[in-house]
């Protein structure tokens, strides 16, 4: 007989802990975030807190998650087995450990100025209420990346104690990008979600779903460079914008025929993606 996993194992998998491209899909762009607005240079103290604070918020985003779709994710094969959606854990317990989740990235953040707190309540309220714009909002994954974007805005205001245009323009590339790959990871569960009505971009877009990921691909990247560009950004930036162009290509490739397990695999490429803009951003810095 297999052994029953442990309270602590449940916990790791509803956190997605196992799955960590959620996290790294939320830190590169933070991590653009806060090399732009310290030129360069951020404290040690900033690296640890929104590192830590990034892999906190987006685990308690799937516990808060998994509470709200626990309804509707037993009918979606790639869920069911999920441990609230099996029954393994409760539902007060994933919100348990979100709210616990949540008062520690809170905590980790106490020592920095008063618009970063500020700024973390706004982004908490995102977070919290995602899941449940997939029961209205046509383009759910929009606001995900909002969600998964927050962190921009706060590392402009902790690093400079200021949120400057430049970093709302980085804010809407983002949402460009998370509208890209969560459109490609929508697209693997397209048929469960028409079933039991959940909304999603790769519902909205129909036939035009592999064109609308492109063209928000190009959007988020254009403004990022843009944006490199206004932040006095080179030769080195520019190069690592344009290998996460050919990345971009690539994913057109394993979408284009809208098989799920290719679809899947582009959106878990996004990491490589993202990876390109950041290191382009850092050796810019570094070689000056």
């Amino acid at each position: 007989m297999a052994a029953t996993p442990s309270r602590l194992h449940l916990y790791f998998r509803l956190i997605r802990l196992d799955k960590p491209i959620g996290i790294v899909l939320l830190l590169w762009p933070t991590l653009v975030a806060l090399w732009i607005a310290s030129n360069g240079q951020p404290s040690m103290q900033h690296l640890v807190i929104f590192s830590l604070g990034t892999i906190l918020m987006r685990s308690a985003g799937c516990a808060i998650n998994d509470f709200a779709d626990r309804d509707f994710d037993k009918h979606v094969k790639r869920t069911a087995e999920r441990p609230l959606t099996s029954g393994k854990i409760r539902a007060w317990e994933a919100v348990a450990v979100a709210a616990v989740l949540s008062l520690i990235a809170f905590i980790l953040i106490w020592p920095l100025n008063a618009l970063t707190k500020q700024l973390s309540v706004a982004a908490l309220i995102v977070a919290g209420s995602y899941p449940y714009f997939k029961r209205f909002f046509a383009i759910p994954q929009a606001y995900l990346g909002i969600a998964f974007g927050f962190g921009i805005p706060m590392a402009f205001a902790a690093v400079t104690n200021a949120v400057p245009a430049l970093a709302w323009y980085l804010l809407i590339a983002n949402i460009f990008w998370a509208i890209a790959y969560d459109t490609e990871y929508a697209m693997v569960d397209r048929e469960d979600d028409l079933k039991i009505g959940i909304k999603t971009s790769a519902i909205t877009f129909g036939r035009f779903d592999v064109a609308a990921i492109m063209l928000s691909y190009a959007s988020a990247l254009l403004i990022n460079l843009i944006c490199g560009l206004q932040a006095e950004l080179g030769i080195y930036f520019t190069l690592g914008i344009a290998i996460a162009a050919l990345q971009a290509i690539y994913h057109y490739t394993l979408i284009k025929h809208r098989q799920p397990a290719q679809c899947f695999l582009a959106f878990r490429q996004n990491n490589w993606l993202g990876a390109a803009v950041f290191i382009g951003v850092v050796v810019d810095y570094v070689m000056r």
